[in-house]
């Protein structure tokens, strides 16, 4: 649901009441509880010894590859696991149509969107060491955005009024998108003019995009409204400025690698363009065509690392992360972050007056038990939400169609990765869900 630098491309936790004592008291235990900590084992076991049915995940497999076979999509990578344990890694179709290359587990794919979530990690790494809290302003660690406007309409000549933001954004509304401000591309306000007018993603690196931010406006009063936004990619540069590493070294130095995530970078390297997956838009037939920017990009180390879209990964490097993220913050060993910054940053921090259906991006509206966390989307409720997954499940997507969820309520992690602008159907995402969930006839096991 996002960009590159080369190309700017367009892509809920309430309690329940339990009146009988030994059930609350179960309750209160399970709360108690720490997140189950997993060796990482690539090894495919028996759906049924983690309580899934062999045969009704058939049902997943089949609308994966008829999605396929009708050449709605190239080629997909699935992984499911439950308990730390894997129970399907399927390969579908193809990397490259015109070539015939076969889809691989070890493709490499635009994770778009998908960003966000590590980057919100890398920001709860800071938080960890006390470098910020979600009350303190954003212009504490940005003093260019110290004197920020708010947009607040066009008088009789058509000039853009502006007032003082009510309260100074923070770092919350920063990473719940809430603070003000927007992409440029999705909205046609006058402020989504100056930032195309801007180009902000054409700044040769961080600071300038910073600098061209700083001369607009917000979008609306602070913590007021819900609009999908630059937030995580000037969380990139709030990485930068505590870390004194750059965004790609961070994030290599403290996830990637402790992670084992081998492939994953802001760039793909000379030796691995073989596996790099070609980059399909989706047409009004349904069909694919390629994308006209599939193969430009990701040749080196950007000047202007995306914390909102820039990474790229296979579908086993972003497993690594989600399992990390379902384990309570660790994996292998390697702790990334405590339990209680994992709970944080995956719990729900709008308020009900944005939770009306009107906020939102793509698939992912803003609703009655469904909102979002920091760098993520929570169905804290999913019942009301209609949503089938396990209460407290988080989740996000990319631009090109890549997805993960995490269900801690369930203990499942799924990742699904396409390459597919645009959209398109079927919405493999949502309906992945319900197959999933479907499958699961023994929760208990």
């Amino acid at each position: 649901m996002t960009h590159n630098r080369s190309a700017i491309l367009s892509h809920a936790f309430a309690a329940a009441v339990l009146i009988a004592f030994p059930f609350a008291s179960v309750a209160q235990q399970t709360e108690l509880q720490a997140p189950a900590r997993h060796a990482i084992d690539m090894t495919v076991v028996k759906p049924e010894s983690v309580g899934f049915s062999s045969e009704r995940l058939e049902r997943l497999h089949a609308l994966m590859q008829q999605t396929v076979d009708k050449k709605e999509l190239a080629g997909i990578v699935t992984i499911l696991a439950r308990h730390g344990k894997v129970v399907d890694y399927r390969v579908y179709g193809q990397r490259d149509m015109a070539s015939g290359a076969a889809m691989t587990r070890d493709t490499i794919f635009r994770d778009y969107s998908m960003t966000k979530p590590v980057t919100g990690v890398a920001m709860m790494m800071l938080y960890e060491q006390g470098k910020w809290l979600p009350s303190d302003p954003i212009a504490k660690y940005i003093p260019e955005f110290a004197h920020l406007k708010v947009f607040k309409g066009q008088d009789a000549d058509g000039k853009m009024i502006l007032v003082d933001p009510d309260h100074p954004p923070t770092i919350a509304e920063l990473m719940s998108h809430t603070a003000g401000f927007t992409y440029g591309f999705f909205g046609d306000t006058p402020v989504d003019h100056m930032y195309r007018d801007g180009k902000i993603f054409e700044s040769k690196n961080l600071q300038e995009f910073i600098e061209k931010l700083a001369a607009i406006p917000l979008t609306y009063q602070p913590g007021k409204g819900w609009t999908y936004s630059v937030s995580m990619d000037i969380e990139g540069y709030i990485v930068e400025k505590l870390s004194g590493q750059s965004l790609p070294d961070f994030m290599r130095e403290h996830i990637y690698s402790p992670l084992g995530m081998k492939d994953a970078g802001f760039y793909v390297p000379a030796e691995k363009r073989s596996r790099f997956a070609t980059l399909y838009v989706a047409n009004k037939q349904d069909g694919l065509d390629l994308d006209p920017n599939s193969a430009t990009g990701y040749a080196a180390q950007p000047t202007m690392p995306s914390g909102g879209g820039g990474m790229v990964s296979t579908a086993e490097d972003y497993y690594r992360f989600a399992q990390m993220l379902a384990d309570g913050g660790e994996l292998n060993g390697k702790r990334i972050l405590a339990p209680a910054s994992v709970k944080l940053m995956t719990s729900n921090h709008l308020p009900p007056s944005l939770l009306t259906g009107e906020y939102g991006i793509g698939a992912q509206q803003m609703r009655a038990g469904f909102g979002y966390g920091y760098n993520c989307a929570v169905a804290f409720d999913p019942p009301t939400a209609n949503l089938p997954d396990g209460k407290g499940t988080f989740l996000w997507d990319g631009a090109a169609g890549t997805w993960f969820w995490v269900d801690p309520t369930n203990d499942i992690v799924f990742v699904g990765m396409i390459q597919r602008m645009r959209g398109g159907n079927p919405n493999v995402q949502y309906l992945s869900h319900v197959l999933v969930n479907q499958a699961l006839v023994d929760p208990a096991k």
